[in-house]
């Protein structure tokens, strides 16, 4: 196939010898099978900001580092070079949370190399070495279903033990390789710690992948994997084995309403007396 003009200064320097086929072509970026030397791999060209259709939304921003004051400052200020940097730090967050969750221990597709907005990583493929299917496309029984399940629960663990919630996972966004899930596309990832949204985030995450699941294992659909590993997550106890049970008992406080209204009453009577009091101050003084 022609080869896309993003993708041509990589074969000018010998990082990518052919490009096979388009995968997808997704709200942020466009997807290539290519071959390196004797591998095929994986090539995510990102799209400009004017041709995504998923924004920079300010909530996935947020807690992102920025190392070059200089940069952070111009970002702010949404100049040219300023956008440019806000194109580039969007692009490499998705690199930085790949490689700290290889490390970590969560099932993503390696990454290699980002150059000029075209991140070369790992093919995920099934057991016949064909390109792996996204969950959206499977059918499960119930066993695999649960059996799924679980290793991704355990995942989404392993990445907020490493600080980062997904921001938009769903079936949509997972593959199925040979061993199980595989999680991908992670330019919104968010930094667990610094972020205001990411409890309400990765919540959503993990209630998309227990509907999916729940389809094939309706018994999944009344666990509350989201609000018992954010609550062990802000307690400090979560640690990738902590042992879960899926349930969740939220702390319920019973309120006395005449107590309520009583003390509502007597801060009105009080502000009113301040206010009586100060009025015959002011008249002494005329």
């Amino acid at each position: 196939m022609k080869i896309p003009n993003r993708i041509q200064p990589l074969v000018d320097d010998g990082l990518i010898d052919d490009v096979l086929q388009r995968l997808k072509s997704g709200k942020e970026a466009d997807v290539y099978t290519v071959l390196c030397g004797d591998k095929i791999q994986c090539a995510k060209v990102y799209k400009e900001a004017t041709q995504r259709s998923f924004k920079q939304a300010v909530q996935y921003q947020e807690g992102r580092k920025v190392r070059n004051t200089r940069n952070a400052r111009a970002m702010q200020k949404g100049s040219k070079f300023g956008r440019k940097q806000q194109e580039e730090t969007w692009q490499t967050a998705e690199v930085e949370a790949l490689f700290r969750l290889a490390n970590a221990g969560v099932r993503v597709p390696q990454p290699y190399m980002c150059i000029d907005g075209v991140l070369l990583m790992e093919l995920v493929t099934d057991a016949e070495g064909a390109v792996a299917p996204r969950l959206s496309d499977v059918t499960l029984d119930e066993e695999s279903a649960v059996a799924d399940f679980n290793t991704m629960i355990r995942n989404i663990v392993r990445m907020l033990c490493a600080g980062i919630v997904h921001g938009d996972l769903s079936e949509f966004n997972v593959l199925l390789d040979a061993q199980g899930p595989v999680i991908i596309d992670l330019p919104q990832a968010v930094d667990a710690a610094a972020n205001n949204h990411a409890e309400s985030m990765f919540e959503r995450d993990v209630n998309n992948i227990t509907e999916y699941y729940g389809q094939f294992a309706p018994h999944l659909l009344q666990t509350r994997y989201a609000k018992e590993i954010w609550a062990l997550y802000e307690d400090g106890k979560l640690t990738p084995e902590t042992p879960l049970t899926g349930l969740f008992v939220e702390e319920i406080h019973d309120v006395d309403m005449d107590s309520l209204i009583d003390e509502i009453i007597t801060a009105e009577d009080e502000y009113y007396d301040r206010q009586r009091a100060a009025k015959e101050r002011d008249q002494q003084y005329e």
